[in-house]
């Protein structure tokens, strides 16, 4: 058997656009390329068969197996695609980081792989659309991309709701029985009329401290706390979720039914995406690890104070069976041929914005030494590549040597004091004509995530995004003004309206970047001190000049600590439109105090998150959602209408 080794070069996967203008919409330039079979993309790779189960024509699971295959070999150079501090509209990270790797691996001849979080169909029929980047940037197939993929998101819907009934119908079970009827039932006698524990109890009750494992053996006493979770209806964190904006299901009764005798509770759903199970497949480094953190995750406290688990419910092993084929990422292709694996797409607030650590792995391993391996982190570098680096780079223990910051003229104009962008309406032409004193004024927002972002120990390469509209002088102030920051290059992209032919100077400058880079990871606080230290090292990082916790923050820090989680990264859940907690606070603002609401915490996944302000985890639909323009040509089968 030839062992497996890093991939070759992708010259034979490579396709050529023939690039128009206007650039056409996103879903037309998709269905105008024909994708390679998938199988051709995993040879590329050097993968055989044995490393990849085919989800259709154009899609592979690729197997864990190959981390262990690659074990020994070198790591890729690893990039991070950050931002500035985005309008609504979105400065086209997706679009960058694909445009980088078709550069790369298309027009550089050098091995690379992008690595994508899987969108949600919440925005996808909503307001925002796709995330399989843009113009001649992209995944494909984009429809396959954007909508079921190879059914990860679907897993974790129907394992989050599997918790969800466990948690309830445990309290109404405990609500109607004693304890001893509980045990009988919990442990009933097999038909030698012996009882056993099943395998997922030795944990419960290795947690009590009990080390019998008869369970005729059991005190009294030791079988109330065993059987009896007495789990505090309103400490329950734990909701529903769908992978659909609803905003009528942010708030509902369950419980109402005959049958349930009176077991009503308000709770609510979330979309999909925002579940911890999203975060912990996001955050695993293994099967293993995975069924670790699946049974490890808290959702709320018995009524005495103590963490209730997946597992002190008896269900994070039905949980980790769900989930065991999601932990393999997919593997896909953009519009140039060069290879993709999409894997895990948590929220970039509540949890932390980014793809899975394994898809990062099995990419740095597969590129091999010289070769790269691109990731996008989500919302501005304040919260996605502060994430990245503090909490997935933690975990996973790898280190970038490049970090990519996207900018964009609109943007910066915004922040230099432009007219307010609202998603849906046109611009004002303050954004469509030049004005360079607006575009200069807004460079400090740059400065700011350059700042914060060399801090960690990378190279930061400025990437600006150049629309139709741009002038050359505005590009040039923004290039001159990251420069002065302290950025190791910052280089105008065309990658929208050309491929990857509009990003060979970004990738050439990126590479430079990893050669020259030979500094550790640098956090941003350590583990070991407080909740409320880390949390005001971020705010500082933020330009906030102190914190403010309210009363319910302030008991549940104590309750954490006191629980033994403040040795957990910090994951800020704040808006994404400011580096301060107020949207509409452009710039660089300084001398804020950040206001702690509320905070809460991902102990599967790992992580505490303080709320700063309301975040909403159930997106509604507008008045004109996305699904208008969806449909599917029923003579072709083709979709049209994505964007």
């Amino acid at each position: 058997m030839v062992p497996l080794s890093t991939m070759a070069s992708s010259s034979k996967t490579i396709r050529r656009l023939e690039v128009v203008s206007p650039v056409p919409a996103d879903i037309d330039i998709a269905n105008s390329v024909q994708p390679l079979p998938i199988s051709e993309i995993a040879e590329s790779l050097n993968l055989s068969p044995k490393h990849y189960d085919l989800y259709g024509k154009y899609k592979a699971k690729v197997l864990l197996s190959v981390l262990d295959e690659l074990q020994g070999s070198d790591d890729g150079y690893y990039v991070v695609v950050g931002g500035i501090t985005p309008t609504p509209l979105g400065e086209g990270k997706s679009t960058t980081t694909v445009g980088l790797c078709q550069a790369l691996g298309a027009f550089l001849d050098k091995k690379v792989f992008t690595c994508l979080r899987q969108p949600s169909q919440g925005p996808t029929f909503g307001i925002k659309g796709g995330a399989a980047g843009g113009g001649y940037s992209q995944v494909i197939p984009m429809d396959e991309f954007n909508l079921h993929l190879t059914g990860d998101i679907h897993a974790i819907t129907a394992a989050n709701n599997l918790l969800a009934a466990a948690i309830d119908t445990r309290i109404f079970h405990e609500a109607s029985q004693s304890d001893k009827a509980l045990f009988n039932r919990l442990c009933p006698p097999n038909k030698e009329g012996k009882r056993t524990f099943a395998d997922i109890m030795h944990r419960r009750l290795k947690k009590l401290g009990i080390s019998k494992t008869n369970p005729e053996d059991l005190t009294p006493d030791e079988i109330k706390r065993f059987a009896r979770l007495d789990i505090d209806p309103q400490s329950i964190t734990w909701r529903r979720v769908m992978d659909v904006n609803d905003r009528f299901l942010r708030k509902i009764t369950i419980g109402q039914g005959p049958e349930e005798k009176g077991m009503v509770r308000e709770t609510g759903f979330d979309i999909s995406v925002a579940s911890e199970i999203m975060a912990v497949l996001a955050l695993t480094t293994s099967l293993g690890d995975m069924r670790e953190r699946l049974g490890n995750m808290v959702i709320g406290n018995s009524k005495s104070g103590e963490p209730i688990t997946a597992d002190d419910l008896g269900v994070g092993g039905a949980l980790t069976v769900l989930m065991k084929d999601a932990i393999n990422p997919t593997l896909m292709q953009t519009l140039e041929g060069t290879p993709v694996l999409v894997h895990a797409g948590p929220f970039a607030n509540i949890a932390h914005g980014n793809s899975s650590i394994v898809a990062d792995k099995i990419a740095l391993k597969l590129v091999g030494k010289n070769g790269f391996v691109v990731t996008e982190a989500g919302f501005g570098a304040d919260i996605g590549t502060e994430k990245f680096m503090n909490i997935k780079c933690r975990y996973s223990g790898l280190v970038p040597q490049c970090a990519v910051i996207v900018a964009t003229i609109r943007a910066l104009k915004m922040h230099g004091g432009g007219p307010e962008v609202v998603a849906g309406k046109p611009l004002d032409k303050a954004y469509t004509s030049e004005n360079v004193a607006l575009v200069e004024a807004g460079c400090v927002n740059l400065a700011k995530h350059i700042e914060n972002t060399k801090g960690y120990g990378v190279s930061v390469v400025v990437a600006i995004n150049k629309f139709a509209t741009d002038s050359d002088a505005e590009m040039n102030v923004v290039r001159e003004a990251a420069l002065r920051a302290g950025a190791f290059d910052a280089v105008i992209c065309t990658h929208h309206a050309h491929g990857g032919k509009g990003a060979v100077d970004l990738g050439i400058a990126v590479q430079k970047a990893c050669e020259s880079q030979s500094q550790p990871l640098k956090f941003l606080y350590p583990l070991d001190i407080s909740i409320k230290e880390k949390i005001e090292a971020i705010a500082k990082s933020y330009g906030a000049s102190g914190v403010e916790y309210s009363e319910e923050a302030e008991k549940q820090i104590e309750l954490y600590t006191k629980q033994g989680f403040s040795g957990l990264p910090i994951c800020m859940a704040k808006t994404q439109y400011s580096f301060s907690h107020i949207a509409s606070l452009k710039g660089a603002p300084t001398g804020f105090n950040i206001p702690i609401r509320d905070v809460r915490a991902s102990i599967g996944a790992g992580f505490i998150y303080p709320l700063v302000g309301t975040m909403s985890t159930m997106p509604g639909l507008p008045t004109r959602p996305c699904f208008f323009d969806i449909d599917v040509d029923i003579a072709t089968g083709k979709v049209r209408g994505l964007s």
